[in-house]
């Protein structure tokens, strides 16, 4: 089970996300990213987000650690924007937070190197969880301490926001022609071959548990919450067996240029990344 904390300060909001996520103090001394039940793409972002987050972390992939935060909405009192009061008053109780990762940078495929192993293993596994936002657009990675890091799953799964089409939905092919790691050669093979066979249905089932009561409950066609862990345990473990068969890589929509700074792109840019270095993040 995740480890719980207690929201005590509001520090400030991170407007570059859609669900307007924010920055979080609290009561073991620790700051995260708090993503919040009251955002508008509601709890099964959460749930997404515990689903993929403890997953990727379970298969070496480097994802900030996950920890339950409970909310007092007396938290929003004192604050003077009228739409992040709102979002904290009706984000009461149990919502999600993700270790927050001071000093990090957004990641720019210009200006940060990733070898084909590690773009692979990345590449595979967003496959696995059909994940749509980790494009050039949008990476949803971050680099801390020299280390690639991954954040923001909300967007995965996609099958579990209509249960009756999951099975043939999570039976889909992945496109990675537009991932931000696909200029890289991923060594989607290679991948395969050394995280698909970790994927059990101990493994999933483990993971799935993870995810709160709250966020499953009354979930249309399901009598009982531990039906619905089981559906995600269903979707997942046939997908991790074949997945690397069916992801394509063509060409990119159209070139990006990168967005990073002279002094970052001539300092990162020779880099061969290193992908061996221990996984333990600040706060972890």
């Amino acid at each position: 089970m995740l480890t719980e904390v207690t929201a005590t300060r509001y520090v400030t909001p991170l407007r570059e996300g859609g669900s307007l996520p924010g920055i979080v103090e609290a009561d073991d001394l620790g700051t995260y990213v708090m993503k919040f039940t009251g955002a508008g793409q509601g709890r099964k972002t959460l749930v997404a987000e515990v689903i993929c987050g403890q997953l990727g972390r379970r298969l070496g992939l480097r994802v900030p650690e996950l920890v339950r935060m409970q909310l007092d909405p007396v938290i929003g009192l004192s604050e003077p924007d009228q739409e992040v009061q709102e979002l904290l008053k009706a984000s009461g109780g149990l919502n999600l937070g993700m270790d927050f990762l001071p000093g990090s940078i957004g990641f720019d495929p210009l200006a940060y190197g990733v070898d084909s192993a590690e773009a692979g293993r990345v590449v595979w596994f967003d496959a696995l969880i059909n994940n749509v936002d980790r494009s050039w657009r949008n990476p949803n990675m971050l680099v801390w301490h020299g280390d690639l890091w991954l954040i923001d799953h909300g967007a995965t799964m996609i099958w579990h926001h209509s249960w009756p089409g999951a099975a043939a939905s999570a039976a889909k092919p992945y496109n990675a022609s537009d991932h931000a790691l696909a200029p890289f050669r991923p060594d989607i093979a290679g991948a395969a071959a050394a995280l698909a066979p970790l994927v059990t249905r101990d493994l999933l089932t483990e993971v799935v548990a993870d995810v709160p009561d709250e966020w499953l409950v009354d979930e249309p066609g399901f009598d009982t919450t531990h039906a619905v862990r089981r559906a995600y345990v269903e979707a997942l473990l046939p997908r991790a067996a074949s997945i690397h068969e069916r992801i394509t890589l063509e060409a990119p929509s159209r070139p990006r240029p990168s967005q990073a700074p002279g002094w970052l792109t001539d300092h990162l840019g020779p880099w061969p990344h290193p992908t061996e270095k221990s996984t333990k993040g600040g706060g972890q």
